[in-house]
């Protein structure tokens, strides 16, 4: 990026505005994410609320922080004291993000090449930082790599787990939104949910309103006007009439969409605590699970050119065993018999 606005001579109280060009490295990034590499040590509340109160303009005009900036976009950045700020060589966010999470997370990688990362992502780690938190999976793989530009293709709740996608380069970035946006990415989940299935193949075709709040607490509902959604459920398998294990394959990509198309259908996810019952999770508690059971297993495209990507994640270990449980739960409600395992030795 080329600064046209130098910042002011070291000692100054402020530095001044700078008006940035940006170049074809940092096309497709969010603005945030320049924002915080253009002012290295400034909290990023503080850059959340330069971008709200419009100090921030991105071509003379207003901007939000998930905006993609393009080549030759100029860039308006308001002074900014240079006491929060340490040499543009330091790397802040690096040093806060725990090395155990870096490590633990680069032995997730399931695939990788020169345009992508897939990683199988662990329940309970959110995808990037706000809301409270200092750090999520791309602040710690751009403090692992700091030599490489690295961006969420997209987003996984914090309490799902499995395959992530993160583009190495812009053009991978772009060209993966434009396949997003297309529909031409598949995105598949294993989902356990209360009660017997009995809707077979169904497709859930209901809008959902994504812009409700509850107690200051963003939900989502099934509701006329809302965004276009569209949800693809197949039973796996059945365990009774108190379970079922269905894959869920996602046509749009709506903030919790498979949770609350389950729930609309009278099935809702098992450990789900906004949307689902608390009567079904406190038996699946029982049961061992300790999470949401909502995994992303699969997900495949076709780059622009023709190569294709099929990555498939398999459930984690602890996701297993409550399936087993259930298997095994199951089987004695149907023989009458409850297994003995001082017996089976």
């Amino acid at each position: 990026m080329a600064e046209e606005i130098r910042s002011a001579p070291a000692g100054a109280a402020r530095s001044r505005v700078q008006q940035v060009a940006i170049d074809e490295q940092h096309t497709g990034q969010r603005l945030d994410r320049v924002l915080t590499g253009l002012l290295p040590g400034v909290p990023r509340s503080r850059i959340f609320r330069l971008i709200r109160k419009g100090e921030v303009r991105v071509n003379g005009r207003r901007a939000s922080p998930e905006q993609r900036l393009q080549s030759g976009d100029k860039l308006r950045v308001p002074p900014v004291r240079d006491g929060l700020s340490p040499p543009a060589a330091a790397t802040p966010m690096a040093p806060r993000v725990p090395v155990t999470l870096t490590e633990s997370l680069e032995r997730s990688i399931v695939f990788e090449d020169e345009k992508l990362i897939a990683l199988n992502k662990p329940a309970g780690v959110a995808v990037h930082g706000g809301s409270g938190l200092s750090f999520g999976v791309i602040e710690a793989l751009r403090a692992s790599r700091p030599d490489q530009t690295l961006e969420l293709a997209h987003r996984l709740d914090r309490d799902t787990s499995g395959c992530l996608l993160v583009a190495k380069t812009g053009a991978a970035l772009r060209a993966l939104h434009a396949l997003l946006r297309d529909g031409e990415v598949l995105k598949s989940y294993l989902v356990l949910v209360a009660g017997g299935w009995e809707l077979g193949h169904k497709i859930i075709d209901v809008p959902l309103r994504t812009d409700t709040r509850v107690g200051g607490e963003r939900t989502v509902r099934a509701a006329e006007g809302g965004k276009s959604a569209r949800t693809e459920f197949r039973l796996v398998e059945r365990y009774g009439t108190r379970a079922s294990l269905l894959e869920a394959t996602l046509h749009t990509g709506r903030t919790h969409q498979i949770r609350v198309h389950a729930a609309y259908c009278g099935h809702p996810v098992a450990g789900d605590d906004k949307y689902g019952q608390k009567e079904f999770n406190t038996s699946m508690r029982e049961l061992g699970l300790t999470r949401m059971f909502l995994h992303a297993h699969h997900c495949g495209f076709t780059w622009p050119g023709g190569a294709e990507v099929d990555i498939s994640v398999p459930l984690p270990e602890a996701l297993k065993q409550v399936l087993d449980q259930l298997s095994l739960k199951s089987k004695a409600k149907r023989t009458g018999r409850v297994p003995d395992r001082r017996r089976s030795r």
